[in-house]
Protein backbone atom coordinates (compact mmCIF):
# COMPACT_ATOMS: atom_id res chain seq x y z
CA UNK A 1 0.00 0.00 0.00
CA UNK A 2 1.15 3.23 -0.40
CA UNK A 3 0.97 6.62 1.66
CA UNK A 4 0.71 10.21 0.89
CA UNK A 5 3.02 11.22 3.81
CA UNK A 6 6.41 10.24 5.40
CA UNK A 7 5.29 11.17 8.87
CA UNK A 8 2.50 10.80 10.86
CA UNK A 9 2.48 13.12 13.80
CA UNK A 10 -0.11 12.22 17.00
CA UNK A 11 -0.78 14.03 20.13
CA UNK A 12 -1.72 11.88 22.84
CA UNK A 13 -4.45 12.81 25.44
CA UNK A 14 -7.68 13.80 23.55
CA UNK A 15 -6.10 12.06 19.93
CA UNK A 16 -4.51 9.10 20.27
CA UNK A 17 -5.69 8.27 23.77
CA UNK A 18 -9.33 7.46 24.46
CA UNK A 19 -11.08 9.04 26.92
CA UNK A 20 -9.98 5.67 29.43
CA UNK A 21 -6.17 6.50 28.46
CA UNK A 22 -6.42 3.61 25.99
CA UNK A 23 -5.33 3.58 22.02
CA UNK A 24 -7.93 1.59 20.19
CA UNK A 25 -7.86 -1.56 18.14
CA UNK A 26 -8.78 0.28 15.00
CA UNK A 27 -6.38 3.12 15.48
CA UNK A 28 -3.49 0.53 16.02
CA UNK A 29 -4.16 -1.08 12.97
CA UNK A 30 -4.07 2.26 10.99
CA UNK A 31 -1.07 2.99 12.33
CA UNK A 32 0.98 0.01 12.02
CA UNK A 33 -0.74 0.27 8.43
CA UNK A 34 1.36 3.60 8.16
CA UNK A 35 4.70 2.28 9.32
CA UNK A 36 4.36 -0.82 7.02
CA UNK A 37 3.64 1.56 4.07
CA UNK A 38 7.39 3.42 5.11
CA UNK A 39 6.18 6.26 7.00
CA UNK A 40 7.44 7.20 10.52
CA UNK A 41 4.69 7.73 13.38
CA UNK A 42 5.79 10.48 16.02
CA UNK A 43 3.44 10.54 19.42
CA UNK A 44 4.06 14.10 19.76
CA UNK A 45 2.97 15.14 23.63
CA UNK A 46 2.68 17.56 26.66
CA UNK A 47 3.11 14.59 28.76
CA UNK A 48 6.97 14.62 29.77
CA UNK A 49 8.64 11.17 29.21
CA UNK A 50 7.79 9.57 32.88
CA UNK A 51 4.63 10.01 32.26
CA UNK A 52 4.71 8.82 28.60
CA UNK A 53 6.79 5.90 28.68
CA UNK A 54 4.07 3.51 30.04
CA UNK A 55 2.06 4.13 27.03
CA UNK A 56 4.56 4.02 24.38
CA UNK A 57 5.71 0.45 25.92
CA UNK A 58 2.03 -0.82 25.74
CA UNK A 59 1.70 0.24 21.83
CA UNK A 60 5.39 -1.52 21.10
CA UNK A 61 6.39 1.63 19.86
CA UNK A 62 9.85 2.13 19.36
CA UNK A 63 10.48 4.62 17.38
CA UNK A 64 11.11 8.59 18.30
CA UNK A 65 8.66 10.78 20.38
CA UNK A 66 8.67 14.20 21.11
CA UNK A 67 7.57 14.56 24.75
CA UNK A 68 7.19 17.62 27.59
CA UNK A 69 5.75 20.22 25.30
CA UNK A 70 8.69 20.10 22.84
CA UNK A 71 11.37 20.15 25.29
CA UNK A 72 12.34 16.30 24.92
CA UNK A 73 13.31 13.83 22.28
CA UNK A 74 12.78 10.27 23.42
CA UNK A 75 14.21 7.11 21.74
CA UNK A 76 11.57 5.04 23.44
CA UNK A 77 12.97 1.88 21.69
CA UNK A 78 16.15 2.33 23.51
CA UNK A 79 14.37 4.06 26.75
CA UNK A 80 16.77 7.09 25.96
CA UNK A 81 16.55 10.87 26.18
CA UNK A 82 18.10 12.26 23.22
CA UNK A 83 17.59 16.16 23.52
CA UNK A 84 16.16 17.95 26.98
CA UNK A 85 15.54 21.65 27.10
CA UNK A 86 14.61 23.35 30.73
CA UNK A 87 13.37 26.12 32.20
CA UNK A 88 15.28 28.78 33.71
CA UNK A 89 14.29 28.66 37.32
CA UNK A 90 15.07 32.03 37.81
CA UNK A 91 13.34 33.55 34.72
CA UNK A 92 10.68 31.11 35.61
CA UNK A 93 10.03 32.33 39.33
CA UNK A 94 9.89 36.38 38.00
CA UNK A 95 6.70 35.38 35.85
CA UNK A 96 5.21 33.20 38.35
CA UNK A 97 6.01 36.24 40.61
CA UNK A 98 4.56 38.90 37.67
CA UNK A 99 1.14 36.57 36.83
CA UNK A 100 0.51 36.57 40.91
CA UNK A 101 0.75 39.89 40.91
CA UNK A 102 -1.73 40.60 37.98
CA UNK A 103 -4.30 37.86 39.06
CA UNK A 104 -3.41 36.83 43.06
CA UNK A 105 -2.41 33.63 44.15
CA UNK A 106 -1.76 30.55 42.52
CA UNK A 107 -1.93 26.78 42.69
CA UNK A 108 1.57 25.23 41.18
CA UNK A 109 3.23 22.09 40.51
CA UNK A 110 6.43 21.49 38.09
CA UNK A 111 7.71 18.74 35.95
CA UNK A 112 11.45 18.12 36.96
CA UNK A 113 13.88 16.98 34.29
CA UNK A 114 15.02 13.84 33.05
CA UNK A 115 13.83 10.28 32.14
CA UNK A 116 12.66 9.52 35.80
CA UNK A 117 11.82 13.40 36.72
CA UNK A 118 8.97 13.89 39.15
CA UNK A 119 5.97 15.89 39.05
CA UNK A 120 6.55 18.13 42.15
CA UNK A 121 2.44 19.09 43.31
CA UNK A 122 2.19 22.35 45.84
CA UNK A 123 -0.69 22.90 47.68
CA UNK A 124 -4.29 23.48 46.25
CA UNK A 125 -3.18 22.02 42.38
CA UNK A 126 -5.61 19.68 41.37
CA UNK A 127 -4.01 16.63 39.84
CA UNK A 128 -6.67 14.51 37.27
CA UNK A 129 -7.13 11.28 38.15
CA UNK A 130 -5.03 8.34 37.25
CA UNK A 131 -1.68 6.31 37.42
CA UNK A 132 0.82 9.00 36.93
CA UNK A 133 3.45 9.52 39.63
CA UNK A 134 3.30 12.41 41.60
CA UNK A 135 5.16 13.87 44.68
CA UNK A 136 2.85 16.39 47.34
CA UNK A 137 5.38 18.87 48.00
CA UNK A 138 4.58 21.37 51.55
CA UNK A 139 7.35 23.18 51.01
CA UNK A 140 7.12 25.16 47.89
CA UNK A 141 10.83 26.04 47.64
CA UNK A 142 11.39 21.95 46.73
CA UNK A 143 10.04 23.26 43.40
CA UNK A 144 13.11 24.54 42.72
CA UNK A 145 16.07 22.66 43.80
CA UNK A 146 16.54 20.25 40.50
CA UNK A 147 16.31 21.55 37.02
CA UNK A 148 12.53 22.01 35.54
CA UNK A 149 11.27 21.19 32.05
CA UNK A 150 7.76 23.28 33.07
CA UNK A 151 5.58 25.05 35.46
CA UNK A 152 1.60 24.16 35.53
CA UNK A 153 -0.17 26.66 37.01
CA UNK A 154 -3.99 26.91 38.20
CA UNK A 155 -6.17 29.60 39.56
CA UNK A 156 -9.30 29.18 42.05
CA UNK A 157 -11.26 31.53 40.20
CA UNK A 158 -10.16 31.79 36.21
CA UNK A 159 -10.86 29.31 33.79
CA UNK A 160 -8.14 27.60 31.75
CA UNK A 161 -8.71 30.30 28.90
CA UNK A 162 -8.87 33.38 31.36
CA UNK A 163 -5.99 32.34 33.28
CA UNK A 164 -3.86 31.48 30.02
CA UNK A 165 -4.52 34.79 28.66
CA UNK A 166 -4.07 36.42 31.60
CA UNK A 167 -0.56 34.83 31.90
CA UNK A 168 0.94 35.79 28.47
CA UNK A 169 -0.32 39.23 28.92
CA UNK A 170 1.89 39.09 32.07
CA UNK A 171 4.80 37.49 30.56
CA UNK A 172 4.75 36.76 27.06
CA UNK A 173 7.98 38.62 26.72
CA UNK A 174 9.85 36.15 29.36
CA UNK A 175 8.52 32.75 29.11
CA UNK A 176 5.49 30.77 26.81
CA UNK A 177 2.27 30.35 28.38
CA UNK A 178 0.26 27.24 26.52
CA UNK A 179 -3.19 25.72 27.18
CA UNK A 180 -2.63 21.96 26.89
CA UNK A 181 -5.69 20.34 28.14
CA UNK A 182 -8.45 21.06 30.59
CA UNK A 183 -6.68 21.80 34.05
CA UNK A 184 -3.54 22.08 32.08
CA UNK A 185 -2.01 25.54 31.91
CA UNK A 186 1.83 25.57 31.42
CA UNK A 187 4.83 27.57 31.70
CA UNK A 188 7.62 26.91 28.95
CA UNK A 189 10.98 28.41 28.10
CA UNK A 190 10.61 30.94 25.47
CA UNK A 191 9.93 29.65 22.06
CA UNK A 192 9.43 26.11 23.07
CA UNK A 193 6.61 24.43 21.50
CA UNK A 194 5.57 21.20 20.07
CA UNK A 195 6.63 22.15 16.81
CA UNK A 196 10.45 22.77 17.66
CA UNK A 197 10.52 19.64 18.98
CA UNK A 198 8.78 18.22 15.97
CA UNK A 199 11.25 19.66 13.76
CA UNK A 200 13.90 18.37 15.97
CA UNK A 201 12.58 14.66 15.41
CA UNK A 202 12.18 15.05 11.97
CA UNK A 203 15.26 15.84 11.14
CA UNK A 204 17.03 13.02 12.26
CA UNK A 205 14.79 10.60 10.19
CA UNK A 206 15.79 13.16 7.68
CA UNK A 207 11.87 14.01 7.04
CA UNK A 208 10.60 17.74 5.94
CA UNK A 209 7.12 19.51 7.58
CA UNK A 210 6.18 19.09 4.00
CA UNK A 211 6.29 15.07 4.58
CA UNK A 212 3.87 15.95 7.84
CA UNK A 213 0.28 15.33 8.66
CA UNK A 214 -0.39 16.11 12.26
CA UNK A 215 -3.63 15.59 14.56
CA UNK A 216 -4.17 16.93 17.36
CA UNK A 217 -6.96 18.06 19.91
CA UNK A 218 -5.74 21.23 21.91
CA UNK A 219 -4.28 24.93 21.52
CA UNK A 220 -0.74 23.26 22.56
CA UNK A 221 -1.20 22.19 18.72
CA UNK A 222 -1.76 25.07 17.11
CA UNK A 223 2.47 25.52 16.79
CA UNK A 224 2.37 21.52 15.36
CA UNK A 225 -0.70 22.64 12.72
CA UNK A 226 1.56 25.33 11.59
CA UNK A 227 4.71 23.75 10.91
CA UNK A 228 3.22 20.65 9.44
CA UNK A 229 1.56 20.48 5.80
CA UNK A 230 -1.69 19.18 6.97
CA UNK A 231 -3.23 19.57 10.45
CA UNK A 232 -6.36 17.26 11.77
CA UNK A 233 -8.19 18.85 14.59
CA UNK A 234 -10.22 16.24 16.63
CA UNK A 235 -14.27 16.68 16.84
CA UNK A 236 -13.62 17.35 20.23
CA UNK A 237 -10.85 19.89 20.17
CA UNK A 238 -10.89 23.57 21.32
CA UNK A 239 -12.07 25.63 18.95
CA UNK A 240 -8.50 27.29 18.57
CA UNK A 241 -7.10 24.87 16.91
CA UNK A 242 -10.19 23.88 15.11
CA UNK A 243 -9.96 26.97 13.82
CA UNK A 244 -6.33 26.72 12.14
CA UNK A 245 -6.95 22.97 11.39
CA UNK A 246 -6.86 21.82 7.82
CA UNK A 247 -9.84 18.77 8.21
CA UNK A 248 -12.14 17.98 11.23
CA UNK A 249 -12.25 14.46 11.68
CA UNK A 250 -14.18 12.42 14.28
CA UNK A 251 -13.21 12.47 18.28
CA UNK A 252 -10.63 10.65 20.32
CA UNK A 253 -13.72 7.93 21.44
CA UNK A 254 -14.29 7.57 17.44
CA UNK A 255 -11.21 6.74 16.13
CA UNK A 256 -10.80 9.71 14.28
CA UNK A 257 -7.29 9.42 13.56
CA UNK A 258 -8.13 6.22 11.75
CA UNK A 259 -10.61 7.75 9.67
CA UNK A 260 -8.38 9.89 8.08
CA UNK A 261 -5.86 7.48 7.75
CA UNK A 262 -7.98 4.68 6.32
CA UNK A 263 -8.96 7.74 3.85
CA UNK A 264 -5.54 8.78 3.01
CA UNK A 265 -5.10 4.68 1.80
CA UNK A 266 -8.34 4.58 -0.09
CA UNK A 267 -7.25 7.65 -1.91
CA UNK A 268 -3.92 6.69 -2.82
CA UNK A 269 -4.61 2.99 -4.15
CA UNK A 270 -6.85 5.17 -6.42
CA UNK A 271 -4.67 7.77 -7.55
Amino acid sequence: MTFPYKLVATDLDGTLLRDDHTVSGRTREALAAVTAAGAAHIVVTGRAVPWTRHILDDLGYQGLAVCGQGAQVYHAGEHRLLTSLTLDRQLAGLALSKIEAEVGPLAMAASRDGLDGEVLVGPGYRVQEGPLPALYMSDPAEMWTAPLNKIYIQHPELDDDALTEAARQAVGSLVNVVMAGPGVVEILPLGLSKATGLSLAARRLGLKAADTVAFGDMPNDIPMFGWARHGVAMANAHDELKAVAHEITASNEHDGIAVVLEELFRTASRA
